[in-house]
């Protein structure tokens, strides 16, 4: 797919006493992500939410992060999460299409096209996720078996008509015909003979 997974930064935090160690945690988590180092990342989310249950940059990074370790059904739970959490559209759209993209690496094309259209219900402007729908929409058509050529079905008519259609009630009314026919051709042959057996000598 065109996009990759979408990754949040720190913007607003709740005013906890922990805020302070909250941010570095999600900071260091983020900056592993991106050196792909999966595993501390996912530790440094990890222990947000062990500060913080309610943290939902927390839990994003967290459901890309399970992407990433091949844990796609990880991801998906946390993404689902995450909708029913957010309020906001932006984020619901993001959490969707996070999902979708999950869902397309695992080749769920009607799942993941199902979560690009969520997407846009929320945010319909967003053109990577109308790309990506459009991308997995014809991945399925490929999917999905042609209708048979007229060729084929032009063979299949052939077949039938040459299969016998004739029943035992016709066929011996066919033959019945046949001897009949036989019988006439006979009579016939019997009326030239004696005529011919009937004409006297000529006389030179």
């Amino acid at each position: 797919m065109t996009r990759n997974l979408v990754i949040l930064s720190v913007c607003v935090l709740p005013s906890i006493v922990n805020a302070q160690q909250v941010e570095e945690a999600i900071k260091k988590g983020n900056d592993l992500y991106k050196q792909q180092k999966y595993e501390p990342a996912k530790a440094a989310y990890d222990e947000v939410l062990a500060k913080d249950s309610t943290n939902t940059i927390a839990k994003f990074n967290l459901g890309n992060t399970a992407y990433r370790l091949s844990k796609p059904d990880d991801a998906i739970k946390s993404f689902d999460q995450l909708v029913a959490k957010y309020k906001d559209a932006d984020e619901k759209a993001r959490a969707y299409y996070n999902k979708g993209v999950v869902l397309s690496s695992q080749k769920r094309l009607e799942e993941s096209i199902e979560e690009y259209k969520n997407a846009l219900r929320q945010e319909p402007n967003d053109k990577e996720a109308r790309e990506n729908l459009q991308k997995a929409l014809l991945e399925l058509k490929k999917r999905t078996p042609p209708p048979p050529k007229k060729e084929d079905k032009k063979k299949q008519n052939k077949k039938q008509k040459e299969q016998p259609k004739m029943n035992q009630k016709d066929a011996e009314q066919k033959l019945k015909l046949l001897e009949q026919k036989e019988k006439e051709l006979q009579q016939r042959l019997q009326r030239q003979k004696s005529k011919t057996g009937t004409s006297g000598n000529k006389d030179w």
